[in-house]
């Protein structure tokens, strides 16, 4: 990778995938694109290129490769699994309609491009614990229904046109930097926030309810390491299964109320999030990445938490 282009970086995960690509290649060799009404701000702005690249418009996707002489493509625009929910147009116009301009121009100017999925790729008649790599895939979510699109588009031009495309199947992710946008798993964000100004905080996933989850540290890691692995060890390519932790709520609970023993919690489930979340894995076999590229999570649950609270006492100046 010598010039990246990470498409939605003003998002979630491209807000920080951006900056991290910046440290590891240069700032003048990240471009942070965006779509109009959401341009960067802050550092994200100052340290490095910026340019307008709306995955609906496939022409001026193309000019940013060609003025910038882009050869591998971070593709991040999406919506997250409840908003796409309540929008499934929109969703399927920026998850699959998008992915066909960005892989339309990769095939013209000859650029590898990831292209995330997800643990909403998977379904209720999917085996939920140690998910396979390979395994039925039926969704019962539009956000779902994309992220399976995208995966066997992203390989079709992989087959057909020998495009470079890689991806994960991102867990929920979480971090202390970037606000959660609309996802299922967003809870496991919001609780350490609860926790540190020293709120209740009104859970609205229930009980037991297992979800494989990843920090962001890790989750950029891995998306880094794939795109750099050797092509050759690839036997898989969209979408690699990719595990971290998994825990319920009452489990990230205990976690934090070890660390801060007043803090405290309730139900109060939400039904669309809730039926989501019983349709995903309880936790994923990510030994084809292990194997074919050298995954290896650094944090587990609790080396994660301590991470978390030290980071929002200082963002939250408490």
């Amino acid at each position: 990778m010598k010039n990246i282009l990470v498409i939605g970086a003003t998002g979630q995960i491209g807000s920080e995938l951006t900056m991290e690509l910046r440290d590891r290649y240069g700032n003048s060799q990240v471009i942070a694109g965006y779509i109009k009404g959401s341009e960067p701000k802050g550092v994200l702005k100052e340290s490095g290129p910026s340019a307008l690249a709306d995955v609906t418009d496939a022409d001026a996707i193309a000019k940013v490769v060609r003025d910038y002489h882009i050869d591998t493509i971070y593709n991040l625009a999406a919506l997250l699994s409840v908003v796409a929910e309540r929008n499934p147009r929109l969703a399927w116009k920026i998850g699959v309609d998008g992915l066909w301009n960005v892989l339309e121009v990769a095939r013209e100017h000859h650029c590898s491009v990831f292209t995330p999925s997800s643990i909403g790729s998977f379904g209720l008649s999917t085996p939920h614990v140690m998910t396979p790599q390979d395994t039925i895939q039926r969704p019962g979510t539009i956000y779902g229904v994309s992220k399976v699109t995208t995966e066997l588009l992203s390989d079709y031009y992989f087959m057909k046109y020998g495009v470079d495309t890689r991806s994960v199947r991102y867990p929920g992710i979480i971090s202390y930097v970037t606000p959660p946008g609309g996802g299922t798993t967003d809870y496991a964000v919001d609780i350490y926030y609860y926790a540190v100004r020293g709120e209740k905080f009104i859970c609205p996933i229930k009980e037991g309810t297992l979800m494989d989850m990843i920090y962001m540290p890790d989750a950029l890691h891995a998306s880094i390491m794939l795109m750099e692995a050797d092509p050759a060890k690839l036997v898989h390519r969209n979408a690699f299964n990719l595990a971290s932790m998994s825990f319920a709520p009452e489990t990230i609970y205990e976690a934090i109320k070890k660390q801060m023993p007043q803090f405290e919690m309730e139900y109060q489930v939400d039904p669309l999030k809730q039926h989501i979340a019983e349709s995903w894995p309880d936790c994923m076999d990510d030994s084809c990445a292990r194997m074919e590229w050298g995954w290896q999570p650094k944090y587990d649950l609790e080396a994660m938490t301590t991470d978390m609270l030290e980071k929002l006492k200082i963002k939250l100046n408490k």
